[in-house]
């Protein structure tokens, strides 16, 4: 996995499905990371509230949201 980029970056960008989301959660249980999931996914509070309050498809609703106004 890219390293350099979070999960958001990357999904926005195109690069990665949105199923890439629970590798990057399980990477981040397994690490000593000193952030929290959100912050490692690079999920803002709006994101992380729909992910966690509701489901994978809330936050893909949002994240889908911002691609298409990035015009991806």
């Amino acid at each position: 996995m890219d390293k350099t980029k979070k999960f958001k970056e990357r999904y926005l960008a195109g690069e990665i499905d949105f199923e890439m989301i629970d590798d990057y959660s399980y990477e981040w249980g397994m690490s000593d990371a000193d952030c929290t999931l959100a912050q490692y996914l690079g999920l803002n509070a709006e994101e992380e509230d729909a992910w966690v309050s509701q489901s994978d498809e809330a936050l893909l609703v949002l994240l889908d949201a911002q691609k298409m106004e990035r015009g991806m």
